[in-house]
């Protein structure tokens, strides 16, 4: 019987893949085939000298070049879980408040990304700081190739510029840690034994109604041997939120198993960085310029009320081929 089961569910990952790999070739070929339609409707309006039509194309072009760049993007998904939701959580670092109202701004960026997309996305939990802004958030972001967009987000994000909490107008380095998950299907086996957690309740803070304020609907989960925690209050059922809650810490402790064995394979060593100078991935600088850089694959951006508004294809992509 177990090799049975071992065979169904080999089996079902086996179509689930080959299911990916042949939505990736017809999104593809769906691009490839409105291009050439596109080329001959030219032809045949530069030959009649039909200029109506020749505007006609040139107003599809945009659109078939995102599409191009999209169908070029999903090319590159190969990760095993690159096809997943994906879980983020944003921490504020260094700055105090500035660092605070940093995660916000990532927080807006990064729902901002995901509407355009068309992706779905949810707050699951959220703490405010102390005086403004939010000391850590976490969210999950549902859509095709959610995580395998949101790999390159992975690690520390720098900020700097005029701050608003400063009434002398001086300029301020903050920073904010993103961690970035795959939402592991119920067929991945993470072991976690009872012993090894606590579980606390409390009451939900922030917006979602009078049942999720009034009762202890939000769960706290502690995994005690790693120390990681997670929270989910988004939910007004206190089953749903631990359920949530669940999949999260699956998620990050799959995700810690791989980053031990990548250090072992790679014979890595020492602390990992802290949040603040030195180990950012990617510079917001807005004052005395603006300039967004990513230094992991040098690609600049001027336009950075584009890329705070979700504009982040430019550095994802170039991510996507500094990786492989």
């Amino acid at each position: 019987m177990p090799g049975f089961w071992d065979d169904a569910a080999v089996a079902q990952k086996v179509q689930k893949e080959l299911g990916q790999l042949q939505d990736v070739i017809k999104g593809w070929e769906k691009r490839w085939n409105e291009l050439e339609e596109t080329e001959l409707l030219l032809e045949m309006a530069t030959e009649e000298r039909d200029s109506e039509t020749e505007n006609e194309v040139a107003l599809s072009l945009p659109a078939i070049e995102e599409g191009i760049d999209v169908a070029e993007l999903e090319c590159m998904f190969s990760g095993e879980h690159d096809a997943s939701n994906v879980i983020i959580s944003i921490h504020a670092g260094a700055g105090g408040t500035e660092a605070q109202d940093w995660v916000g701004i990532l927080l807006r960026m990064y729902l901002r990304w995901a509407e355009a997309k068309g992706f779905k996305a949810d707050i699951l939990d959220l703490l405010s700081g102390d005086e403004a802004g939010t000391k850590s958030v976490t969210i999950i972001i549902k859509g095709r190739f959610a995580y395998g967009y949101m790999r390159s987000e992975l690690g520390i994000h720098r900020l700097v510029r005029i701050s608003p909490f400063d009434a002398s107008g001086r300029r301020h380095t903050s920073f904010a840690s993103v961690m970035v998950m795959p939402e592991l299907e119920d067929s991945i086996d993470v072991e976690i034994d009872d012993k090894d957690l606590r579980v606390d309740t409390y009451r939900a803070s922030g917006a979602g109604g009078q049942h999720v304020n009034k009762t202890d609907s939000a769960i706290r989960l502690t995994h005690l041997p790693t120390g990681v925690v997670v929270q989910c209050q988004n939910e007004r059922s206190q089953h749903r939120n631990k359920d949530m809650a669940m999949k999260m810490l699956v998620s990050r402790l799959y995700e810690l198993e791989k980053e031990k064995q990548a250090e072992q394979q790679e014979g890595l060593s020492g602390d990992k960085k802290g949040i603040s100078w030195g180990s950012q991935i990617r510079s917001y600088v807005l004052q005395p310029y603006r300039m967004i850089k990513d230094h992991r694959t040098e690609v600049e951006v001027g336009n950075v009320d584009a890329v705070l508004d979700g504009d982040l294809d430019s550095f994802i992509k170039a991510y996507l081929l500094w990786a492989k």
